[in-house]
């Protein structure tokens, strides 16, 4: 049996708002050469995945797939591409950009991937520059039951695939297998492949995850 959030489309684009417009708080007034830490999102500095992130708030479906098909269907060259284009000349620039984003509905994904998005890559940015965020429950969970069942763009259902998923915080609740336990955010990291929460996930299912993460 799996916990879903249940959120309506104005929860789910509240919930999404919500996000973008902690991740902007938490990073007014950067030092300029934290800009540059490693994110948890392999190969990228904090401020390309804000980009990213800022990219991902400003493409529909269509402008996304022309970029796509630009790139022969290369996706890892659409997304560098695109997120290079939303960089600035700076990283208050970088910054100002996402902020005049938050609001925005424009997406090519659908919605509750875009709010795994931004709960996934603001704790990519957040981790490494020792920020904490207590993510509301309702949008972790919804985030948690998410990742659980797909495999859209990270093999995240894949990785939970066989394994008993419980929040200690929260009503997520996922699967059958081996038990892993923790906080919901813990779990949703390490369901895409963020081995780094690693440490606070528990029970005889915990390893096979954390393997999970380096091996799909």
């Amino acid at each position: 049996m799996t916990t879903d959030a249940n959120l309506s489309r104005k929860q789910l684009w509240s919930a999404i708002f919500t996000e973008r417009q902690a991740l902007a708080d938490d990073l007014d007034g950067l030092d300029p050469e934290a800009w540059t830490t490693p994110s948890l999102c392999a190969g990228l500095s904090v401020r390309e995945v804000l980009a990213h992130l800022t990219a991902g708030a400003s493409l529909d479906w269509g402008h996304w797939m022309a970029g796509v098909i630009k790139h022969r269907f290369d996706f890892d060259a659409q997304v560098d591409m695109q997120l290079r284009r939303r960089l600035g000349d700076s990283a208050a620039d970088t910054l100002a950009q996402f902020k005049a984003v938050v609001g925005s509905t424009t997406r090519p994904l659908p919605m509750k991937a875009v709010l795994g998005e931004i709960v996934v890559h603001s704790e990519d940015i957040r981790r490494p520059l020792g920020l904490r965020r207590d993510h509301p429950t309702a949008t972790v969970t919804a985030a948690a039951d998410y990742f659980q069942r797909t495999n859209m763009a990270v093999p995240s259902g894949k990785r939970a695939a066989g394994l008993r998923l419980e929040a200690t915080d929260g009503p997520f609740k996922a699967g059958d297998g081996p038990l892993v336990t923790g906080r919901t955010i813990a779990l949703v990291m390490a369901m895409t492949g963020r081995a780094a929460y690693g440490d606070e996930l528990d029970g005889p299912g915990a390893p096979v995850l954390l393997e999970r993460c380096t091996s799909m």
